[in-house]
């Protein structure tokens, strides 16, 4: 028999009864009911019940294991009696009769427990992270995220494309994150990058004749936290294809994504029509780039009925250039408790409030409520409920200014309209993709900047960029799903001399260029395909199928939101030997 098991804790069904078996494993739970000592033992694949009386040559050992010991146990499998039958697991007909015991590894007491899903800080989730990944849902999460991993590589495969490693040590390289710098030992005072992104490799191997390429490439980016972003580390599905227009990336990269959730997400509907969205159009509708799509509202610019009106904020803000008035319905939200709910809520998010109209039944007909409708007239507050659709027990919301200052907080309220009234759908995953962005934006400071991918082909080519960069648009697409991100991407400026102008109007002369990307500009000189791509974030899909709020619940050893490794001591001090050969000196701060 083997040194630790002839079967795993999954393994043992009614077939086995009467069987001598070897099983290994955790103690997952111990019961004591008088003499008889029932044990759920506990591996990566399932639970099976062992017991042990007075007869068992080594009940008195048994008594002194412990949740979490590693054991190895050497019995006989019993058939339990039908009304002791346990159906929720795979092993339930049967048990264990224990008459051999070792110890392989014992257990100090635990800082957290690993039976149950109570709530724990996270601090101390993270810092006892190996404990914690013995929880079931996050073991579970783990193994879905393996599994998506391979049907994705199974599935690009399928579809002739060719997985190739790029290099994680590599030149520093803008591409709108902070990159992690690594010294070099043999050349002092230079210093490496981790890749943001393998951008530019992907690049260079369409231009090394590959036709469709793939990789479950791992990125590095030194950002600040958030719920849906690791602060160091992230994987994606990076795909880049020869010969291609925006439309054949679209074409190839849906049936991948709407596979993987069709095959993971638990029964959920899976949207297959995937929309086109403009970029302005998707801040104008929904306030947002990556807009949720299970909630049907609509925002909608009612300027028109405000300007002039009675409400003197939004009338004299609508006669500033480059302002707004946005209307986001709310069906069924029609009382004054939501509406004040609802205010507070824009107060909450910096802003002075959100204007409400609701609308209700009065007995002889329709009435418009809340200080908006006494201040605008009934003539105007019934245009506002005719444009937007709205009915007895509804409400409106308005919010105003210049559109860029309220957008986001619109989008957010949105979404918490949808939620808190159930008109938002669930259990379903509903995607767009979203087109048609701007090339460059103007910054703070009054300059011009990428908005997006500097390494886009621009709508247009060269004669896009000889007239407003502002109106430019790019050949660059995200695809949204439920709120979130899930895919950037673009077709790829591959002519030297429009991206020397892309970069001038930038601000970046070509010396600059050369400078920063010299390595791909070169190669685009010696004859490049027409080439497109884009990257799937394997987190925020593992994050969606698994219904989870949090990316740390699908990464398996996550940073902190400090970006600090609690479990190994990371970031840490370096040794006065390891700057020294660097040529490196820390300077503390003040």
């Amino acid at each position: 028999m083997h040194a630790y098991r002839s079967h795993t804790c999954a393994d043992l069904r009614s077939d086995n009864v009467g069987d001598d078996i070897r099983l290994s494993g955790w103690v997952h739970r111990v019961r004591d009911h008088g003499g008889v000592l029932f044990i759920d033992l506990r591996d990566h694949y399932g639970m099976t019940q062992v017991l042990a009386d007075s007869d068992s040559p080594v009940f008195a050992e048994l008594e002194k294991v412990r949740s979490e010991w590693v054991i190895r146990i050497d019995g006989t499998v019993k058939a339990r009696s039908a009304d002791l039958v346990n159906p929720n697991i795979p092993t339930g007909e049967v048990e264990v009769y224990v008459r051999g015991l070792e110890v392989l590894g014992k257990s100090d007491e635990l800082p957290l427990p690993v039976f149950g899903d109570q709530d724990y800080p996270e601090e101390t989730r993270l810092k006892y992270r190996f404990l914690d990944l013995r929880r079931q849902s996050l073991h579970d999460n783990i193994i879905l995220r393996s599994d998506v991993v391979k049907s994705i590589r199974k599935r690009m495969w399928d579809i002739d494309f060719n997985e190739f490693q790029t290099p994680i040590i590599t030149a520093s390289s803008p591409e709108g994150a902070r990159d992690f710098l690594v010294p070099s030992r043999l050349h002092p005072g230079k210093f490496y990058a981790l890749p943001q992104a393998p951008q530019q490799f992907k690049q260079l191997i369409m231009v090394g004749g590959f036709d469709k390429y793939f990789q479950i490439a791992p990125c590095f980016r030194d950002e600040d936290p958030r719920a849906d972003r690791s602060p160091t580390d992230f994987y994606q599905l990076d795909v880049e294809m020869s010969f291609v227009e925006q439309e054949d990336v679209f074409n190839t990269v849906q049936p991948v994504i709407q596979g993987i959730f069709e095959e993971f997400g638990g029964g959920r509907k899976v949207d297959t029509e995937w929309v086109k969205i403009p970029y302005a159009e998707a801040l104008e509708k929904y306030g947002s780039d990556k807009p949720d799509l299970r909630n049907p509202i609509i925002m909608q610019d009612v300027s028109e009925h405000f300007a002039g009106s009675g409400f003197a904020i939004f009338a004299k803000l609508l006669e500033q250039e480059g302002t707004q008035v946005r209307a986001i319905p709310a069906p069924t939200g029609g009382s004054r408790k939501f509406c004040d709910r609802m205010n507070k809520f824009a107060q909450e998010q910096g802003l002075p409030g959100m204007g409400y109209i609701f609308w209700r039944d009065q007995g002889e007909g329709m009435e418009a409520a809340g200080p908006l409708a006494k201040n605008i007239g009934p003539e105007r507050t019934e245009a506002i409920r005719q444009q937007l659709g709205l009915e007895v027990g509804d409400a409106a919301f308005f919010l105003g200014g210049k559109p860029e200052a309220f957008e986001g907080v619109a989008g957010r309220a949105r979404n918490v309209i949808g939620t808190e009234l159930n008109i938002s759908e669930t259990d379903t995953f509903r995607f767009a993709w979203i087109v048609d962005f701007p090339m460059y934006e103007k910054t703070e400071d009054g300059k011009i900047d990428f908005s997006h991918n500097p390494f886009s082909m621009p709508q247009g080519g060269m004669e896009a960029l000889n007239g407003d960069p502002l109106k430019a648009l790019g050949y660059q697409y995200d695809l949204a799903c439920n709120g979130y991100e899930l895919i950037s991407g673009a077709i790829r400026n591959h002519k030297p001399e429009i991206m020397y102008k892309a970069f001038e109007i930038a601000g970046y002369p070509n010396s600059e260029v050369d400078k920063r990307f010299g390595g791909m500009v070169n190669a685009f000189k010696y004859g490049a395909p027409p080439h497109g791509g884009c990257a799937a974030g394997i987190d925020r899909i593992v994050m969606l199928l698994a219904d989870e709020a949090n990316i740390r619940e699908v990464i398996m050893f996550p940073m902190n939101q400090r970006a600090e490794d609690l479990m190994l001591g990371g970031p840490s001090d370096p040794t006065n030997e390891q700057l020294r050969e660097l040529h490196l000196r820390v300077v503390k701060e003040d």
